[in-house]
C-alpha cells in the first residue's frame, strides 16, 4: 500500500518543500513525513498536486510514458475562437516541437475560489474559459499552447490527474488516500478510503 495525497496548491507556491528565498512552498500545507511530488506545477498556477510515500507510485504517475490525462481550467485574455480551438486540438507548434493534440471546448466561468492576488483583467478586453486536456507535461505547456494561438493565459488550474481530482478541496487543503498497488504488469492501482481532510497549517510570512 502506499498514501497519495490531493493537494489544491495555491496560487504562488512552489511545488517543492523548502527554498532559499522564502517563498511559499508544501511545507506551508502539507505537515506528513517523507512524501515527495508526483510531477510538477508551476508557481504562478493552482491546483492540483499528488503526493505518495512511493517511488513506484510517484513514477507511474510522472512519467510521460504513462501519458495519464491532465485536466486544466483555463482562463485566456480575449474571447477564443474555433480556430484557436481547432489548434489546441490537432497540436500546436512549440519551440521543442508539436504537442500531442489536446481535447480543448470553451466552459461558462467555473465556480472556483478567488485568486489572490486577483487575476489583472483590462477593462475593454474580455477573457474566456476553457476546458484543457493534455497526455503530456512539458514546461509550461499550457501558456505556451494558449500564446501560440494568440490568446494569453491569465490563470491556470489544474482539476484533475488520471482518476484524481479536486473535489471540493480549498486553497491548501489536502485529503489522504490509500493506493493498493499492482502486484504484476498491466493492473490498475485501486483506491482505498480517504482519511480527513486536512485544512492548511498556519503559514510563515513570505518575503
Amino acid at each position: 500500500m502506499a498514501a497519495l495525497i490531493l493537494l489544491n496548491k495555491p496560487f504562488h507556491t512552489l511545488c517543492q518543500f523548502s527554498d532559499e528565498r522564502g517563498r511559499s512552498t508544501l511545507a506551508d500545507y502539507v505537515d506528513l513525513p517523507d512524501v515527495y511530488p508526483a510531477g510538477r506545477l508551476d508557481y504562478d498556477s493552482e491546483g492540483l498536486v499528488l503526493l505518495t510515500d512511493d517511488g513506484s507510485l510517484q513514477h507511474r504517475i510522472a512519467s510521460p510514458h504513462q501519458k495519464m490525462t491532465k485536466t486544466y481550467l483555463v482562463q485566456v485574455e480575449g474571447a477564443i475562437t474555433d480556430s484557436a480551438l481547432d489548434q489546441l486540438r490537432r497540436g500546436v507548434d512549440l519551440k521543442d516541437g508539436p504537442t500531442r493534440p489536446a481535447a480543448a471546448h470553451r466552459i461558462p466561468t467555473p465556480s472556483l475560489w478567488p485568486r489572490n492576488p486577483p487575476v489583472r483583467e483590462r477593462a475593454n478586453i474580455p477573457t474566456s474559459w476553457l476546458e484543457l486536456r493534455l497526455t503530456e507535461g512539458r514546461n509550461r505547456q499550457v501558456r505556451r499552447m494558449t500564446a501560440a494561438t494568440g490568446f494569453p493565459t491569465l490563470r491556470l488550474v489544474r482539476w484533475q490527474i488520471g482518476e484524481w481530482s479536486l473535489d471540493n478541496l480549498a486553497p491548501g487543503e489536502y485529503r489522504q488516500l490509500t493506493i493498493h498497488l499492482p502486484k504484476g504488469p498491466g493492473r490498475t492501482a485501486g483506491k482505498g478510503p480517504s482519511a480527513s481532510r486536512r485544512r492548511p497549517r498556519h503559514r510563515r510570512q513570505h518575503t
